[in-house]
């Protein structure tokens, strides 16, 4: 046996000893602690070291075997309202932030809890705990509006420099689809310019060290960071994709295979679940050419590195708060907005041509380099997700559970962490660590898993607590082990579905029929769920995918109408002129 596996063999049966075993308590922090709260962009349950990845991740590794490493933490299928529902602990439908701006059907457009800004009365984390006097910041990704109030200073935050897009370009200033036609950042709520030298995992890290680098006095702290990693367009550079250039090379079933086997060694899934089907039309990678194989391994190559590059700038905060003294007293959390990302732009019409115009190519040589477009696609999405089923955009368990870590002061060292927890629970599990109450806003949906953290309780959610969530028609409702869900086309067909996720975690076997009763039952929760939330039915054949593409075309209008303008004017222009021209030409020689 290599060492290699012999030491995951040993570590597997340490951590399923330890799993056995009940936490000890940890003991509450003597003073407030620092909250960083770490925010990664469509990684999947096993991207990380510590669930199971190929992935290099030694300092989030390190957090996770000091603290709480959960394993049913779930999160929405989009990346908005899963940022809104985390700053807030309230549902997306009840804060303003219902679904993503892309692929807003009109029929939606200005309804309560679809005008896709933070509500006023919903309150974040960050100005709670600014009012209690927490000095407050925030780097990376915002993505929750750039109008007038919409920015991170009018939502508690003292120092900001925010990304309010859905994704950007890792190495420039520069849009990653034609939706967008710049990167817009933001510091402090005004326009901003990033420098020159710049890697967005870096810079992230860079300036949230400047900001607590410049606090004074001895205020305690919240730090969010929200990374563009592993977002589109998947970049990283060269010393990091280097390490897994062959680690992909055997394809992407190979990889899906592994990680469902590792997942039952580790715990996450129970011994013997099935591994979840793959979705219909995705292509074999034994069919496809040699050259295309080598893009696509490499191009998994550079997710891993941008995993890890990453990983190595959070390793550098953590170190900066160590020789400040302030890291023993510093509360960790680290999860994924959703599931991994599976759109594949670089096929759809037309995109080629904007890549070239925008300054990218898949140059293989210096993939994931300044300059390189990369995604990894449904099929590489799809064995990320393992042994989970589909990704992001859709309800299944592969879009929405993600990993979760906690780790600081009060919270217990436990190896697994098998309750129930929720993106809504976040917020209001930190206000009670800060033992801060805030009465006044919406009221949080979300629950403080703080008796979970401090080994106290195995559980906050009772079996028979139904728990539900919608983003653009993609709908689930937890209770118990069970799931109630439904996805919409192209990888779902509109109706509802049954699943014992105690058994069935990649959601194989329909109860539906078996299980009339229960179906009905969690049927009527959803519907209680849905009104009380003000869910909007999806209008009759809406396409996500579809609404993109429109919606698309009215930005591109909106941006350059101007320009389209002109050129229909000047062509309209030279015809008629061309037009006259043909006519006396006509006359003269009849």
């Amino acid at each position: 046996m290599r060492l290699g596996r012999l030491q995951r063999w040993l570590w597997a049966g340490f951590a399923a000893i330890a799993a056995t075993c009940a936490p000890a308590r940890a003991e509450p922090p003597p003073v407030r602690p620092n909250f960083v709260l770490i925010l990664v962009d469509d990684a999947a349950l096993m991207d990380f070291g510590s669930y199971g990845g190929e992935a290099r991740t030694p300092n989030i590794d390190r957090l996770a075997g000091a603290g709480a490493l959960f394993t049913h933490y779930r999160t929405s299928p989009l990346c908005a309202p899963s940022r809104a529902m985390l700053l807030t602990g309230i549902d997306n439908h009840r804060n303003g932030v219902a679904t993503i701006p892309e692929v807003l059907p009109p029929e939606h457009a200005g309804k309560p809890g679809y005008g896709l800004r933070l509500e006023p009365d919903a309150i974040t984390v960050a100005e709670r705990l600014r009012r209690a006097g927490y000095r407050t910041y925030m780097t990376g990704k915002w993505h929750l509006g750039s109008g007038e109030g919409e920015l991170p200073p009018s939502h508690g935050f003292q120092k900001s420099f925010a990304l309010d897009a859905s994704g950007a370009d890792n190495w420039e200033q520069k849009p990653y689809m034609p939706y967008y036609d710049t990167a817009p950042w933001f510091e402090d709520g005004k326009p901003a310019t990033l420098p020159a030298e710049f890697y967005s995992s870096e810079f992230i890290v860079d300036r949230m060290i400047d900001y607590l680098a410049d606090q004074g006095g001895s205020d305690p702290f919240f730090a969010y960071l929200a990374f563009q990693a592993v977002h589109i367009p998947v970049q990283a550079p060269r010393a990091y994709t280097a390490h897994y250039e062959t680690v992909y090379d055997k394809g992407w079933d190979s990889i899906r295979e592994t990680r469902w086997r590792r997942a039952q060694t580790m715990g996450l899934i129970p011994e013997g679940a099935p591994l979840a089907a793959k979705p219909a039309g995705l292509r074999e990678w034994k069919t496809l050419p040699d050259p295309e194989r080598r893009l696509l391994a490499k191009s998994m190559a550079v997710n891993a590195g941008m995993i890890e590059a990453m990983d190595h700038h959070i390793g550098r905060l953590i170190a900066y708060l160590d020789k400040r003294g302030v890291l023993q007293n510093t509360v960790f959390v680290v999860t994924s907005d959703n599931g991994p990302e599976p759109n594949e732009p670089v096929s759809q019409r037309g995109f080629p041509l904007w890549m070239r115009m925008n300054g990218y190519d898949q140059n293989l040589d210096r993939l994931g380099e300044k300059g390189s477009f990369v995604s990894i696609g449904p099929e590489w999405a799809t064995a990320a997700a393992a042994p989970l089923s589909l990704f992001k955009f859709y309800a299944s368990e592969g879009g929405l559970r993600v990993p979760f870590i906690m780790s600081g002061p009060g919270i217990a060292a436990q190896p697994r962490v098998s309750a129930a927890a929720f993106v809504t629970d976040v917020a209001p599990t930190l206000l009670d660590i800060a033992g801060i109450e805030g009465s006044d806003g919406k009221a949080m949906t979300g629950r403080s898993l703080r008796p979970v953290l401090s080994g106290s309780a195995d559980h906050v959610y009772s079996p028979d607590t139904p728990i539900g969530m919608e983003v653009s028609g993609n709908a689930a409702l937890y209770r118990g082990d069970f799931k109630l869900v439904r996805n919409l086309p192209p990888h779902g067909d509109g109706t509802w579905k049954l699943y014992d996720l105690s058994r069935d975690p990649g959601e194989t076997r329909d109860l539906s029929a078996a299980e009339p009763a229960r179906l009905q039952s969690m049927l009527a929760d959803y519907q209680a769920y849905s009104k009380s939330m003000g869910v909007l039915d999806i209008p009759e054949g809406y396409d996500p995918f579809r609404q993109i593409t429109l919606n698309t075309r009215i930005k591109i209008l909106k941006h350059h109408g101007w320009a389209l303008g002109g050129i229909l004017l000047a062509l309209v222009a030279a015809i008629a002129v061309t037009t006259r021209l043909f006519g006396k030409h006509k006359r003269r020689h009849a």
